[in-house]
């Protein structure tokens, strides 16, 4: 079973998601991180579906690139592995739900969205971590300022792996840098996460719902714990999972990581905080 221990969010640490529960705590959290306690309260329109390609590095042309580095110079590097999510799920549902979090993250704060990078930590870590700092430099070349790799894989491990990649290249000061799971500053009763079951069913109805197929589960009851052979870890998502526990869960994990990336940034020194090659253009750059 994955865990995810949120050492960023203290009244968290350490509690396994399928254990954390609705409490006063976790509902001021949730309030805080976007302001409100709803996305009504303010009278705000809920966060539409639908990801941008606007944002998004492999289908941006070099001028769209050059302007978002110069506007907010942060890369966003979603991970995950190809896994087992239930018989209703796409394999490649972690990386899938971070790379969406991450575009609408961008869609709201700035910022460049990298393709999903499907590397986990049970890959040969001294060979993987290298090829990962590598990306990483090339990335700083490209003249942004702050790294944020996010995991949909709820594993420690993830985060170690992109965190001692990011080691060597914010080991300067010019640039900074962080691994996340995509519910660390975010994890409240309204955002968690858990395998293929309330929270990550209802993040891909929201994010991808053409790939969800909940009639694959049948109507018998499902096995408990990830043990076969449904390999779900949590709430029964033909009961619990719904678009607007999804939409509510991407609109303040995205909002916490827009904040972070902010923090980032601000937290550089001032000389360092731009974007500084001449242009994207041959001459100056060609290529991650």
């Amino acid at each position: 079973m994955k865990e995810n221990v949120s050492p960023g969010c203290p009244i968290h640490h350490q509690i396994p998601r399928r254990d954390f529960v609705r409490s006063a705590t976790a509902v001021a959290l949730c309030a805080a991180i976007d302001g409100y306690a709803s996305p009504m309260a303010n009278n705000e329109k809920n966060m539409e579906k639908g990801l941008s390609p606007a944002v998004q590095m492999q289908f941006m042309r070099p001028a769209q690139l050059e302007k978002a580095i110069r506007d907010f110079p942060v890369i966003y590097v979603p991970f995950g592995p190809i896994e087992w999510h239930g018989k209703h799920l796409p394999l490649g549902n972690d990386a899938l739900k971070a790379h969406g979090i991450l575009v609408k993250t961008a869609e709201q704060f700035g910022g460049v969205v990298y393709p999903p990078v499907y590397f986990h930590e049970g890959f040969p870590q001294q060979f993987l971590v290298p090829v990962l700092t590598e990306l990483f430099q090339r990335l700083k070349k490209t003249g942004f300022r702050v790294i944020i790799g996010v995991s949909g894989h709820n594993v420690q491990g993830q985060i170690d792996m992109i965190d001692k990649a990011l080691a060597p290249v914010v080991a300067d000061g010019t640039i900074a840098g962080i691994g996340l799971w995509e519910i660390t500053l975010s994890r409240c009763d309204e955002s968690n996460t858990d395998h293929a079951a309330k929270w990550e069913t209802s993040n891909m109805m929201f994010l991808y719902p053409d790939l969800v197929d909940i009639s694959a589960l049948g109507e018998g009851p499902l096995a408990p714990n990830m043990k076969p052979p449904d390999g779900i870890g949590g709430l029964d998502p033909r009961k619990h999972a719904s678009t607007e526990v999804g939409r509510r869960n991407v609109e303040l994990a995205s909002k916490a990581i827009g904040r972070k990336a902010r923090e980032l940034l601000e937290s550089l020194p001032e000389d360092q905080r731009y974007f500084k090659l001449p242009a994207i253009s041959p001459g100056h750059w060609w290529m991650i």
